[in-house]
């Protein structure tokens, strides 16, 4: 397998941090819609608890569903640990995703010693200047590492 992985451009890497920074935001007011607004119609998603969702409608639902449940107020910060392009217009991106203010931990999770921590990993697509989620897959961290 040929792997296409360029230095990362200024342009690209301001546009994804432009990504991570709106479903940041997006996520820190509750709002599902503006947090899907970026979420192909046709993309797959893995929550972490580990169901499977199809879909923008079925994303929007599901985390309008989360906000207004047990992570209403949770409060997200996302650090990129890896990006990398398999071809011009498609990343693969690492981040850790750590999390504050629950009011309720989630069912059958505890945190870390340094907090609560998620690993996610999306698959980012180019169209139209922008860069849209085709894939999100998010699971609880079970160590400090």
């Amino acid at each position: 397998m040929i792997e296409y992985n360029p230095p990362m451009t200024t342009s690209e890497e301001s546009a994804i941090q432009r990504l991570l920074d709106d479903l940041t935001d997006a996520w820190n007011r509750g709002d599902a819609e503006a947090f899907g607004a970026r979420y192909r119609d046709d993309g797959t998603f893995t929550n972490v608890f580990g169901t499977f969702h199809s879909g923008r409608a079925e994303f929007v639902r599901r985390h309008a569903e989360v906000f207004a449940g047990f992570l209403k107020g949770a409060r997200i910060a996302m650090t990129t640990r890896e990006l990398r392009f398999v071809r011009p217009d498609v990343a693969i991106i690492d981040l850790d995703v750590a999390y504050a203010d629950f009011q309720t931990w989630p069912p059958g999770v505890q945190p870390t010693s340094d907090g609560l921590h998620a690993s996610l990993l999306m698959v980012l697509v180019e169209a139209g200047g922008d860069w849209w989620i085709a894939a999100y897959h998010n699971v609880w961290r079970t160590t400090s590492r």
